[in-house]
This record gives C-alpha cells, structure tokens and sequence, in this order.
C-alpha cells in the first residue's frame, strides 16, 4: 500500500499544534499526524502527516499559509515493511555491560554481558541513539564505583531500556518506570515481559511524578530523565523534591549547546554537576543532590 507524507516546519509551539489539529480533520484523513520540537535549539516545531490516500497539495498550502507555516513537503514512500528493515539495520550497542540488541541478534549476546532484547518500535530507545547509549553508560559506571540506589524512577521511559538496565545492575532495588504516553507504557510493558523483568520494574502512565506509585516510593535515590531540554528544565524543582539528598539524577536527550542551561537550571535546584558525556550531538549529565 503506497503511503504519502507531508511535512512543514513553524516558528512556535502553538501555531504547530494548532495545525496539527487542522491536519487531522483533513479529507482524505491522515492515518497519523506528528506535532514535534526540532531538536536543534531554535525553538522550530514540525509537523507531519502520513496518508494512504495523495492528499490535496492545494489544500495543504492554504492550511500552511494560514498558519503562518513554511510549504508542506509532500512525498510518495516506497511500498517498505519500515519496521522490519529498521529491524535489519540496527546492530547491537555494547554499553558497559549492557548489550542491548534486537530479537535478529538474539544469539549474539557476548559471555560476560547482560543482554536487553529491543526490537524496533513506535516509542523512543532502542539504544542505537546517543542519549540513550549515554545513559546506560552511566548506569553502568555508577554500579561498578560502587552507588547502591534503593529506589529508581525513570521518567519518560520510552522502551524502559533505562529502567530494565537499572533493575538489572542493582537487584535488591525498587525500579518505577514512567512515561505521559500510553503507547508508549505498553510498549515498554511489553519489553518487560519480553525480557522477564516485569516483576522487577513496575511500569505507569503519569505526568512527570504525578502518580501514587511514585509519590509514595519517593524520594528516589536515582532518578533517569532522558527527555528534552525543555521539560527537564520546566522539570528540575520537581526533580529535586523526588530526589534523596546525595542521591543522583542521570538526564539526557540535550544536545551539547543545551548542556549549560540545563546544568544551571539543576544547579539553581540545589544539584551538582558530577560527569558529563558527550556522544556526538547529544549529552548525557549526571548530577548529585546536595
């Protein structure tokens, strides 16, 4: 079945959700439509629409130009399984002792190392992207100094790889995997049962820490945020109240330039900045509470 894309970019988040909402009520429908932050510091948002149907590239520039939006970009995709060949492209991520792979290289896992089974999907960390590899690294490298957290949240956790690599570096404790999107909470229930871990990692759909499992578990000793530079910042008074005195928080999905804001914002929160790793664009910072 042929499917078509369209995309634009805006200068502001509301004009984009206001298009999007536009989109949606398009004839023909799209079966999907994406409101996103470009994740290049500029404050653009994108959004997209896929369809099965060639939609009305007339239509489409009028609803730009009333949004105050740049031309919709309208392609015809190939007639791809794109999720079975994502499945074929991405190679495994050694993190530590993390080997982080999908169901076609289950047999792959090296002696010694700890595999977690991800294949591709709808929600975000399949490991392959920076953040992702840069918060498992620091995972991995918080165990082998030594850090013994009792209580775990990660917060906006996609897949769960952050929260099913911390039950397994720490066993004794207790591990809260969070996100706002309910796809997103069976996706990662999903990977729990897939990789046995679901009576280790209790998994909700919340707002941050607005919910009983993580209001009553709290303050945590460690805290995983890989998120956006905007909400971790809109996040860190919030961040500190859940987070015990010396306990750590590991936040990610900032690309370099964004770094010092975030540090500030966290330090202004009583944090302090203990590691920061650069992996390409994107940077992964560990702080401890004071």
């Amino acid at each position: 079945m042929a499917t078509w894309t369209a995309f634009t970019t805006l200068p502001d988040r509301a004009s984009a959700e206001a298009l999007g909402e536009a989109l949606e009520a398009l004839t023909p429908e799209p079966e999907g439509v994406g409101v996103f932050e470009i994740e290049d510091g500029s404050g653009r948002w994108e959004v997209g629409g896929y369809f099965t149907e060639a939609p009305d590239e007339t239509v489409l520039a009028l609803l730009a130009a009333a949004h105050s939006a740049n031309p919709f970009a309208v392609s015809e995709l190939p007639e791809t399984d794109w999720v079975a060949h994502v499945r074929r492209e991405l190679r495994p991520v050694e993190a530590g002792r993390f080997f982080v792979h999908g169901s076609h290289d289950a047999e792959k896992v090296p002696e010694g190392r700890v595999g977690l089974l991800i294949d591709a999907a709808m929600a975000f960390g399949t490991g392959h992207h920076g953040t992702t590899l840069g918060c498992l690294k620091a995972i991995d490298l918080m165990a082998n100094e030594g850090f013994e957290p009792a209580t775990v949240a990660d917060i906006g956790c996609g897949t769960a790889v952050l929260a099913m690599a911390a039950a397994i570096a720490w066993p004794e404790s207790t591990v809260i995997a969070s996100d706002i999107d309910a796809q997103a909470v069976e996706v990662a229930e999903a990977n729990l049962r897939i990789n046995g871990l679901s009576e280790r990692v209790d998994c909700v759909e919340a707002e941050g820490f607005a919910h009983p499992d993580l209001e009553s578990t709290g303050p945590f000793d460690l805290i995983l945020a890989n998120i956006l530079m905007g909400p971790l910042i809109d996040l860190a008074p919030t961040m500190a109240e859940n987070c015990r005195s010396d306990g750590r928080a590991v936040l990610s999905g900032i690309l370099v330039q964004q770094a010092d804001a975030v540090i500030s914002a966290y330090e202004s929160n009583g944090f302090r900045l203990e590691r920061r790793d650069d992996i390409g664009e994107w940077t992964t910072l560990v702080l401890r509470r004071s």
